[in-house]
């Protein structure tokens, strides 16, 4: 089980941050990030963050097919990614890969990058589903972030005791606010495994290892949570969050009754929103 410290994060992330910049990565340059969920892709969101950059998530089980249109579609020079994933895709000649399991940042330094985002300067570009034709990209702000992640903040005041876990796939909206919320209050973020989401057995088993407090479910996926027989030992959770479906009367009583001290919200936040 690996783990890193604010300061180890801190660290890394400015040593990635440094390369970037040495790479050409500044304000409004879109940066693609292709990993599987791991310590790595906090580096490299924060990374690409700190250099002054915007990430554009590409996951590595999408058809290689859709991933390059992505990148064409969204024109990227620069590409975080692992050796294991980079061999199946097919990454546009203009654009340098940086692979992270391969690449030696240990001399960079350790220090922060000067920059300054603009309120208005893009920070992310997430695509859409493409459920009524192909995927669209759609651009956030620092603005719109840092507006969302205040308040949530505000209205449900995370602290350093609390452990959100991060399991939404990261090319959809939700997993932004997993990502950065705990880490602007000093809580601890908890990685799934790659996959986990769609595992019950492996969520329960998380969330009971690491003390879980805080996470989030489609309803669908909730009902498929609560099925499973050890949902009543997830004591640590205390905010379970909801959003993307509608969430059913008969859910929530089910919640109630197995999880009596959890308090649910219930949200929106289409990435086309």
């Amino acid at each position: 089980q690996e783990a890193l410290s604010y300061a180890q994060l801190e660290a890394r992330a400015n040593q990635l941050a440094q390369h970037l910049r040495t790479l050409g990565v500044g304000a409004e340059t879109v940066v693609g990030l292709c990993l599987e969920r791991s310590l790595e892709m906090v580096v490299g969101l924060i990374g690409i963050l700190k250099a002054g950059g915007a990430y554009l998530p590409l996951d590595p089980s999408y058809p290689a097919e859709r991933l390059h249109y992505m990148m064409k579609d969204v024109p990227i020079t620069v590409l975080v990614t692992h050796s294991s994933v980079a061999a199946s895709l097919n990454i546009p000649l203009a654009v340098r890969s940086i692979l992270l399991n391969q690449e030696d940042m240990s001399r960079n330094p350790k220090t922060d990058v000067p920059t300054t985002p603009h309120p208005e300067q893009l920070v992310y570009t997430i695509f859409t589903s493409g459920s009524t034709g192909k995927p669209k990209a759609a651009g956030n702000t620092h603005y719109g972030l840092h507006n969302r992640l205040s308040w949530m903040q505000e209205i449900y005041n995370l602290t350093s005791d609390d452990a959100v876990l991060q399991k939404t796939p990261f090319t959809f909206d939700v997993s932004v606010w997993e990502f950065f919320w705990p880490l602007i209050t000093g809580a601890r973020l908890v990685l799934a495994a790659p996959g986990a989401h769609r595992d019950p057995a492996q969520l329960v088993d998380t969330i009971q290892r690491q003390r879980v407090t805080t996470l989030h479910f489609v309803p669908s996926m909730l009902n498929t949570f609560l099925a499973h027989q050890g949902v009543s030992d997830c004591t640590s959770i205390h905010r379970l969050i909801c959003s993307g479906e509608a969430l059913s009367a008969e859910t929530r009583d089910q919640v109630k009754t197995l999880l009596p001290n959890v308090r649910i919200e219930n949200l929106y936040g289409p990435t086309e929103a």
